[in-house]
Order: structure tokens, then sequence, then C-alpha cells
């Protein structure tokens, strides 16, 4: 049994500046989520996409910023449970919480944070035959490492902003870019389709539309061949190395569902003082909460984490009045992040 202060359920950048927040007022958390590395959406699946509405970070990507907000919580005691699902919440009193994780991990927390973004999300797959055998080798749902694509022929397969973004992007390296989209219009901006189009028609892009993927061919997870069908029944077979999947997120909001708080659709409802759910005890920060006039970006799930870190405080310690200190001159809060006065 882990016993700790609070436990935060999701490591995207919310669930980690969350972290922070609480370290400063000397609470312990322990960090919980369903996917393999920290950092949420932004690190999992858009790791090189550059972020521009940072405060005071003209541009980073989605995983400088995980980086940074890694490097902040150092001087702090915490611990991260990863590729592991929260699917058991008891409540054993007031401010005693157990939580037990499909592997069998079990913890103890006087408060729990849900900082889950989307819930539990997962790529719309591809669904052809043998699919899996190419899976992570030459056929992938994300970009890790951009430079595997470099002089290769690859195929990008989507119609929305991230599709077309990777391979505006991309086209720089590959030896052949190629854009299979199901349907004869795009999601994504408008500009971004006129910048694929014109790269079309200078014989820099080959563009398919109104098509699918009907077939993979290979062996050893290599991919050398792919059919491709259009609406009007056309059959053709392309030669390529690597495949690139955006066909969206099927967003879930998983075991949460099913721990008794006021869900409003796939979000769950939050007073906006506390950015308490219906549960006392149990918070929501980012994506995962609505409240009138939610917007859902990184630095308004940075404000609720701070605003619920002060809540979790109060009714931790009910006798003991929570004072604002600010790092730039509190000797306690130098203290705590390991700063030398």
């Amino acid at each position: 049994m882990i016993k700790t202060d609070v436990v935060i359920i999701g490591a995207g950048p919310c669930g980690l500046f969350q972290v922070f927040e609480l370290g400063l007022l000397g609470l312990k958390c322990e960090v919980i989520d369903s996917i393999r590395n920290p950092g949420g959406q932004c690190a999992e699946l858009y790791p090189d996409k550059p972020i521009y509405d940072i405060p005071a970070i003209q541009i980073c990507t989605g995983q400088e910023l995980t980086d940074a907000l890694l490097q902040q919580i150092e001087p702090f005691e915490y611990g991260m449970t990863l590729n592991d699902e929260v699917v058991i919440i008891e409540r054993q009193s007031a401010n005693n919480f157990f939580l037990e994780t499909s592997s069998g991990k079990k913890f103890q927390s006087k408060a729990i944070v849900i900082a889950g973004g989307v819930g539990s999300f997962q790529p719309r797959q591809l669904r052809v035959n043998n699919v899996e055998q190419f899976l992570d080798t030459s056929l992938h749902y994300r970009v890790q490492d951009s430079s595997v694509f470099r002089d290769k022929r690859l195929v990008v397969l989507g119609g929305g902003d991230s599709a077309l973004d990777w391979v505006l992007d991309l086209v720089k390296i590959t030896r052949e870019m190629t854009l299979i989209h199901r349907r004869d219009e795009f999601r994504a901006v408008s500009a971004s389709v006129s910048k694929v189009r014109k790269l079309h028609a200078k014989g820099k892009i080959n563009l398919i539309e109104s098509a699918k993927v009907s077939e993979l061919i290979g062996k050893g997870g290599q991919l050398n061949f792919i059919k491709v069908v259009t609406k009007d029944g056309l059959e053709s077979k392309i030669e390529i190395d690597n495949m690139l999947i955006f066909f969206g997120l099927a967003p879930k909001l998983g075991p949460i569902a099913d721990w008794g708080l006021d869900i409003n659709r796939k979000t769950i409802n939050v007073d906006t003082e506390k950015f308490q759910t219906s549960e006392t005890g149990i918070f929501a920060v980012g994506d995962i909460n609505f409240y009138p006039g939610k917007k859902k970006l990184i630095l308004s799930g940075f404000h609720e984490a701070a605003l619920a870190a002060f809540a979790i405080k109060q009714q931790l310690e009910p006798n003991k009045k929570v004072h604002l200190q600010y790092t730039t001159t509190s000797s306690v809060m130098h203290e705590r992040l390991g700063v030398k006065d």
C-alpha cells in the first residue's frame, strides 16, 4: 500500500503542474497514467508539434514542455506509475481514499485530482487485415522520431490538421510523399489544404482523395506495398517504406464513468472556486472538467491546478489558514524548492 497526500490521475501537462502547486504547499503526490510516458497528448501524439500559447515561452514542442515540467517538479517528493490504469476508487472516510490499478497496485490518499485530459484515448485504427504485423515498425499512429522517415517513401492517411501538418513538415526530408484521404473534403484548416494542393500541383506530393487502403503487403514487419481502392472501384498498388495514420482519437472516460461523479457528456462537472467534483475530496483539472465558460487550453488547466491545490490544502488542514506566499520572497517556498536564500 502506497500512502500519500494526493493521487493525481493523469501525467499530462496539467497533472505535472498539479504536482508543482501541491509541492509548494508541502503536499506529497503520486501520479498515475495509462500511457507509457509522462506528457499526455502533447508527448504521446504530438511531441514535435510547436505550442505557441504557454505564457512567457514564445514557442516549444509538446516534448519540450513535458521535459520542462518534469524538471520543475524535481525538488518535490512524488511517485509516478505509468502504463497502469486506476480501476477502483473507494472512500474510506472523509479524507481517506483507497485506489487500485489494473495491475493490482494499491494506494491510500487524502484527496484525488483527476487530470486525465480527454480520458483514456486511443488513435482510431486502420481496419485492414494483418495491420498488427507492421505496427510500430513501418506503420505508425504517431511520430516519435521524424528522422526515421528521411529518404523514405512515406504514405500518410488522414484529412485533418495532424495529417496535413505532418505531410507539410515531412515532405522536406522524405524521398516520396503520398497523402491518402478517405473523403473528397479535408477537415484541416484551409491554409494547410491550400499548401498541400500547391505542392501536389508542383509534383512534390502524391495526393489520392476519396480512397482507402485495402491491403498491406510486406514481411518481417516491413511494408513494401499497399493496395488503394477509390470510391469508383479503381485499384492501384503503391510501393512504400512507411505509413503514418491520423484518423483522429477515440476519447473514452473509461473507469472514470463508473466513479459516481457528475458527468457532463464526456467531461466532469466542477465548481470554479475549488475545481472540486460532485464528490468531496475529488477534484478535476484540465480538459477532463467542465464549468460555464470552460476553455480547453493548457494555461487554463494550470490556473485550475493552482486553485485546486489551495482548496486541497485547506480541506486537509481545516483549522489552519492557508496563506498565499510568493516564490519570489517566501523562505518556506525557497526551502521546498531547494533554493538558497
